[in-house]
């Protein structure tokens, strides 16, 4: 744990250095072994008298220099760090079938030391033979142990003889922030042990596929996505998203782009959503989602309005509730109307879930991602909603999600 305390100092420490010696570099050269620093030329006047020149010294500018390049040094040497304790956890995963899928690649990582590797459920859906390459070059064949299509995760084995493995160590992506530092490990376009570095460019996304995926009911989004500007091709799915202590923040799973290549919109299935899955994946072979059994929108100021609130009230109205689903069983009341405005999309008359166990609900995706992050099947929860404006509470047990049929 020391070690990865020392990489992300390392990081931090080196950022600072060239900021600051960014901050201290001069503008403007005059003459070799000197700067001249001026006023501005929008505060000087033709006809005023040229302002005298303030020279920064040689030797203040030689150590900005010293500065920039010692920081810089410091950075490469931690991410240097990160890649060699990180990277014998990544694996390349080859995958092949005798149906129209034919072949294919893509990564995963190493769970623990019993051998099990967790990957994206697209990688090896419907495919008959899956083996692992790992860091090393050596390579062995692989089963699925668990599949669940819902978060695109899966988790494969390979046996054990005469190898040791290196676990990697989750991040807590609750705690992540935009701006954070994240590198991307994997197997881009089937080039093993990849690493490409960026930022989180943002968090709480949801990622909509365009087709549901195998096994996946239409309509189920993946909620809580990490987005980040580190590379992520195709083959990186399955592989690992770390911080800059070379913990995994989550799984990259999928990329925004008309090209099938980076444009620097990638998409991460947070760690705390791995956490939850991967051991039920390992345990039972699935894992069972939570369900409320309703669709609905994020609540609009055309929205509000229509209902008789205040154009700036917040919170989630519900369009339609699933019958004998956990909310028709607690009454909640779906939209009985339609308001009108962008091609009849708005809702009036249904129920406007405020919060969620006394938490703040202000668009749908708080809806998801709570119910992904802090609940079970089983579970009990407590909805705060407005019903024709009035306040009130709905208590209901979560289901599990439905799954396709077939």
């Amino acid at each position: 744990m020391k070690t990865l305390q020392t990489s992300g100092a390392l990081i931090a420490t080196a950022v600072i250095s060239v900021l600051v010696a960014a901050c201290k570099a001069p503008t403007t050269a005059s003459t070799f072994g000197s700067v001249v620093v001026s006023t501005s030329a929008q505060n000087v006047k033709s006809s005023d008298t040229a302002p005298a020149s303030a020279v920064v010294p040689q030797k203040q500018i030689d150590a900005g220099a010293a500065s920039a390049v010692a920081g810089l040094a410091a950075y490469q040497t931690a991410l240097e760090d990160i890649y060699q304790r990180v990277n014998p956890s990544v694996v390349h995963i080859n995958v092949s079938s005798a149906s129209a899928q034919g072949n294919g690649s893509g990564s995963g990582f190493i769970w623990d030391a019993q051998g099990h590797i967790v990957t994206n459920n697209h990688v090896v859906s419907g495919m008959d033979k899956i083996s692992v390459v790992f860091s090393d070059g050596s390579s062995a064949v692989a089963k699925v142990v668990g599949t669940d299509p819902d978060s695109d995760l899966a988790v494969i084995q390979v046996a054990k003889p005469n190898r040791s493995f290196a676990p990697v160590t989750l991040a807590d992506s609750t705690r992540a922030r935009v701006g954070q530092f994240a590198i991307a490990i994997g197997s881009p376009f089937g080039e093993r042990g990849t690493m490409t570095t960026g930022i989180i460019s943002a968090l709480g996304r949801t990622f909509a596929e365009t087709a549901a995926a195998p096994g996946r009911a239409p309509g189920y989004s993946l909620p809580d996505m990490i987005q980040t500007d580190a590379a992520i091709n195709p083959g990186n799915s399955g592989g690992v998203l770390v911080d800059a202590a070379g913990q995994v923040l989550g799984v990259t799973a999928a990329i925004e782009s008309p090209v099938r290549a980076s444009s620097g919109v990638g998409f991460v299935i947070p760690s705390v959503i791995v956490g939850k899955v991967v051991p039920s994946l390992i345990a039972n072979g699935s894992y069972e989602h939570t369900w409320l059994g309703i669709s609905g929108a994020t609540l609009n100021s055309e929205d509000a309005v229509a209902n008789g609130l205040e154009s700036d009230q917040r919170g989630v109205i519900v369009a339609t509730v699933t019958k004998g689903g956990p909310a028709d069983s607690a009454g909640l009341v779906g939209a009985t109307r339609s308001t009108g405005g962008n091609a009849g999309a708005n809702h009036g008359g249904g129920d406007i879930i405020t919060a969620i166990d006394g938490r703040p609900v202000t668009q749908f995706e708080d809806v998801m991602t709570y119910l992904a992050r802090n609940t079970v099947v089983g579970q009990s929860i407590t909805l705060d909603v407005l019903r024709n404006g009035a306040p009130q509470q709905a208590t209901l047990t979560l289901s599990a999600r439905p799954k396709t049929a077939g």
